[in-house]
């Protein structure tokens, strides 16, 4: 078929060869590796059909080791067209994504497999298996039946053509999102433009304008640039102009060229559709009911009180935040109306006011190397880890670093990190799984991540930093990364993230947050770039005094996306479909207080629910955030380096896996079920 030892992804390799990767192997290698699976599964089945009884050894185990050679050989060049994107290299990614969409359909519906599982899940032989290993079949089983194993042909196909499309989509709305961000920027000639901008972003936007090979200052929609303007810019005609530009992103709204064809619009129609019928086919009343199917809540009503719940002990407190923020602009600056461009920076203005604290000023003291080197103490402290810095790697970018954690004098994971923002690079900041803990016949394959953040990059002299939201980002994805690396589980689907439901899996990430308010960890992870000194007592008691600072507004914005995630899946009606705009906007008149200006088309660039894991579950950050709080709140009891407490949640939530169901590990460490009084009074509420 192709040239196989000459192609570096169909090699075996411990790490990427990133470095040997090019654009032409990654066709043949995916094919090859397709295929592959098809033989072994054809081989295995063969013998099982012949009269040997299924096992472990002859069914799961060489069905999962081809599996992962696949996921070995597709994992990077994922990762590559979100960090290095390129227009070549997006048209072989949308190739092969349609290969791998209709691989996993195949492999979904493929009933002599099925049965196969079958035979095995009532033999004498699984009740021999390990724990794991009935989790992986159990969960196995019920993924034929969520992919309509049991549909007549034609349905069977209609689900076919419908995941192929819809995999399409999503990879369509990402780009779309990625490219109507990066067209767009702002040049000046002078400082005076920027007025209000501290010297880092001045530096910055500078440097922006260099690497674009443009005179003076450019900023552009890029987060760290984007957020900049609307924090500190005192020129409210740029704030404004920098708004609608972001918030039109993908949208007839755009001033783009290219906005149509940008627009997501008949995308999210499209997809919403889709998903509805794929629901139906499957026998579920709408798509929020197929999304619950595989997580701990059971029904979306369950959902909505839950949501509801928080939004009756948000709201006054919402109402609070706002009615002071409106006072201040009104009487320090004479803002009669506060629009949607002023209220970042109002905000800031605000907290510097009443906290004589701002985020520029801390800034300064959170050089992005000394919070990385206080994370890795965090972790060490709790877990019993060390993380070394690995030079000898292949890399795909200069920024790009590769670690390596040691438990016990035993190198036990890796880890890439990519924390700055570039050209070509998606937004946002996100875990991925490079490779999966296993056993591979009798060597243990150790897990890899990828940890991806796009932070503002050095400018000169001076080191990247970071804001202490960008820190609480940077430990909430390695909770996310420890979660995948400190598993102890052998078996792929249910190793690390793998096998966990999507609504618990923000756990250890929303879990790592709390340490970065902890008085004591923060001498650990900040210190003057400049001096080396620490933070002042008085920032750190006002930092930590500003924590809850509009905590109520924050809450009502999460749950004002997770209400109209889940309700566009829930109420969706093929013969009347809902304006999805329109559902927003209701949302927003039940929970909002502060209501956004016609032009902002926010779902037209929502990529977690439309481009992600999260459609029907971006309720899943506040569902796991209970869980997080509660789980903390016993180290708060005991002690937040408390050994016996890290020890048990190392063991029952992070080596665990997907080995169990969330709720069961959940109680095993805490002793009981969750409670919402943790996140409540976390949040100031």
């Amino acid at each position: 078929m192709h040239t196989i030892m000459s192609n570096p992804l169909l090699e075996y390799h411990p790490l990427p060869p990133f470095e040997r990767i090019t654009v032409e192997h990654i066709i043949p290698a995916i094919s090859q590796r397709i295929e592959d699976v098809f033989t072994i599964l054809e081989n295995q089945l063969k013998v099982i059909e012949e009269g040997t009884p299924p096992s472990w050894d002859n069914l799961v185990a060489p069905f999962e080791e081809a599996s992962d050679l696949l996921n070995q050989s597709w994992s990077p060049v994922q990762h590559l067209n979100s960090v290095k994107n390129s227009d070549e290299l997006r048209h072989v990614y949308e190739t092969c994504l349609k290969k791998i969409t209709a691989f996993n359909t195949a492999i979904d519906q493929h009933e002599p497999l099925y049965r196969a599982y079958k035979r095995l899940v009532d033999s004498e032989h699984y009740q021999q298996l390990t724990t794991p290993q009935q989790r992986v079949i159990e969960q196995a089983l019920r993924d034929f039946h969520l992919a309509g194993i049991a549909l007549p042909e034609a349905d069977k196909q209609r689900y076919g053509d419908i995941k192929k499309r819809l995999s399409a989509l999503s990879n369509q709305f990402s780009n779309n999102v990625l490219d109507a961000t990066q067209v767009w920027l702002c040049q000046f000639d002078s400082a005076k433009a920027l007025a209000g901008l501290p010297e880092t972003e001045l530096a910055a936007a500078k440097q922006t304008a260099q690497q674009k090979q443009l005179e003076g200052y450019v900023v552009t929609l890029d987060m760290p640039s984007y957020l900049a303007v609307m924090t500190y810019a005192d020129d409210r005609a740029l704030r404004e102009k920098t708004y609608r530009a972001f918030v039109t992103r993908a949208s007839q709204e755009s001033d783009a060229d290219k906005k149509d064809q940008w627009d997501n619009t008949a995308i999210i129609e499209e997809i919403l559709a889709l998903r509805h019928e794929l629901a139906c086919l499957l026998g579920f009343a709408n798509y929020a009911e197929l999304s619950l199917a595989t997580k701990m809540a059971n029904t979306p009503q369950q959902v909505t009180e839950f949501l509801y719940d928080l939004v009756n002990k948000s709201l006054p407190a919402a109402k609070k935040d706002l009615q002071e923020l409106t006072n201040y602009a009104k009487n320090s600056e004479g803002i009669e109306t506060l629009e949607a461009w002023d209220i970042a920076y109002y905000s800031e203005k605000l907290r510097q006011e009443k906290y004589t604290v701002s985020q520029e000023a801390l800034r300064a003291y959170f050089p992005a190397e000394r919070v990385l080197e206080g994370l890795f103490s965090v972790v060490n402290r709790l877990f019993g880890i060390i993380i070394e810095t690995t030079h000898d790697i292949e890399k795909y970018h200069d920024d790009i670093h590769l670690y390596r954690i040691e438990k016990n004098q035993q190198t036990i994971a890796y880890f890439y990190l990519d924390m700055y923002a570039r050209d070509k690079k998606r937004g946002g900041a996100w875990m991925a799984d490079c490779r999966t803990r296993r056993l591979r016949e009798n060597t243990l394959q150790l897990p890899v991540a990828f940890l991806t953040c796009n932070f503002s990059p050095p400018v000169g002299d001076t080191p990247s930093l970071l804001t202490h939201q960008e820190v609480t980002t940077l430990f909430h994805e390695f909770g996310h990364g420890l979660h995948h690396m400190l598993t102890q589980m052998t078996d792929a689907a249910v190793s690390g993230i793998s096998g966990v439901a999507w609504d618990a899996v923000e756990l250890p990430s929303q879990f790592l947050e709390n340490w970065c308010w902890e008085k004591s960890v923060i001498p650990m992870i900040s210190c003057h770039y400049q001096t080396g000194e620490p933070l002042p007592e008085r920032l750190l008691e006002k930092m930590l005094t500003a924590k809850n600072f509009q905590s109520g507004m924050q809450m009502l914005r999460q749950i004002e996306f997770a209400l109209f995630d889940m309700l566009i899946h829930e109420h969706y009606d093929p013969k009347n479909p809902v304006d999805v705009q329109t559902t927003l906007d209701q949302v927003r008149k039940q929970v909002a207080v502060t209501i956004p200006p016609e032009c902002n088309k926010f779902q037209n660039s929502f990529k977690h629910i439309f481009a992600g894991g999260y459609a029907a579950g971006y309720y899943s950050y506040k569902w796991a955030e209970v869980l997080s709080a509660d789980a903390f709140s016993l180290f708060e009891e005991k002690g937040i380096f408390d050994k016996t407490t890290s020890e048990k949640f190392l063991t029952t939530i992070l080596a665990s896996g997907g080995s169990q169901k969330p709720m069961d590990l959940f109680i095993a460490f805490r002793g009981r079920r969750p409670e919402t009084d943790a996140l409540l009074r976390h949040s100031g509420l």
